[in-house]
């Protein structure tokens, strides 16, 4: 059975210390840990902001967690209650105990996740892997998402060699000194490497066995049952798709969409403007 888990005990028990003490570090106030039971193993979230109304829901990118997003919880919940997830089958709290073989798989988990939360109106931001699963939920179970939020989503490319070399050099680079770091964050167009705690989290997590599908390239068919309004992010230097030619497909497939190219930006889209990407999250749950 393939599912995602660490490759000893060992390697387990040093991701959880890391884990724990990034997350004392980097969370910015008071939360509130969730674990809940999905047909795919047990899903961590963390609620925290006002206590009642939908909220806005954080889905990250592969490889991630909950605290990619630690740079926009306060901000986001001076005004609506916020829900940061640890994705099923990555390195997280989660605990994955079913294979996700395909979309199918992943939106069906992303549905009973919204469902356990008792939400029906909820503002789903996703980011790369997190985006595809959002955008792929939503045109599968319409029903439980009010807007999406797409951050440079997956889906719209196949993974090329363009995209692993990104992911390469931004690997080396997060190993360089820490002096050193700034310059190679421009020179590789990934400034998630400035955040030390986050990458001592991702060096921790090496241990850890991802068995989540690649996701596929949305058709035409797909795009068009898109009903909700969603808001797509795309970074202009994108590593991961010709982020010009991902507008052009949009604006011609769903009339719910507004597509933003944001200049001098790149697949760590989140990381290079978190200013500007949590005010079109905010103004995008406002409208």
């Amino acid at each position: 059975m393939r599912i995602g888990e660490f490759r000893n005990d060992q390697a387990a028990d040093r991701f959880r210390a890391t884990y724990e003490r990034t997350l004392a570090e980097l969370w910015p106030g008071p939360r509130t840990a969730l674990d809940l039971p999905t047909a795919f193993g047990t899903t961590r979230v963390y609620r925290t902001g006002p206590p009642s109304g939908e909220p806005i829901v954080l889905l990250p990118g592969s490889g991630g967690n909950a605290l990619m997003w630690h740079r926009y919880v306060d901000v986001l919940a001076r005004h609506r209650t916020v829900v940061a997830v640890d994705t099923i089958g990555e390195p997280g709290a989660s605990v994955q105990t079913a294979p996700i073989l395909d979309g199918r798989d992943g939106a069906a988990w992303l549905d009973e996740l919204l469902a356990a939360l008792e939400v029906t109106a909820a503002h789903v931001v996703g980011c790369s892997y997190g985006g595809w699963l959002a955008l792929d939920h939503q045109i599968r179970h319409p029903g439980r998402v009010a807007a999406l939020t797409l951050v440079d989503p997956a889906g719209f490319a196949e993974f090329g060699p363009r995209f692993y070399l990104w992911l390469i050099a931004g690997g080396l680079a997060g190993t360089a000194p820490r002096p050193l770091r700034p310059r190679l964050a421009r020179l590789v167009g990934n400034s998630t490497i400035l955040e030390s705690e986050l990458m001592g989290l991702v060096r921790a997590s090496m241990g850890f066995r991802r068995a989540l599908p690649v996701p596929p390239v949305f058709s035409d068919e797909e795009l068009r049952r898109l009903r909700v309004p969603a808001q797509f992010l795309l970074g202009a230097r994108s590593a991961l798709h010709d982020s010009r030619r991902v507008a052009d497909r949009l604006n011609g497939l769903v009339p719910s969409a507004r597509v933003e190219i944001v200049p001098g930006t790149g697949h760590a889209l989140p990381m290079d403007r978190p200013a500007l990407v949590a005010e079109r999250i905010l103004a995008a749950a406002g409208r």
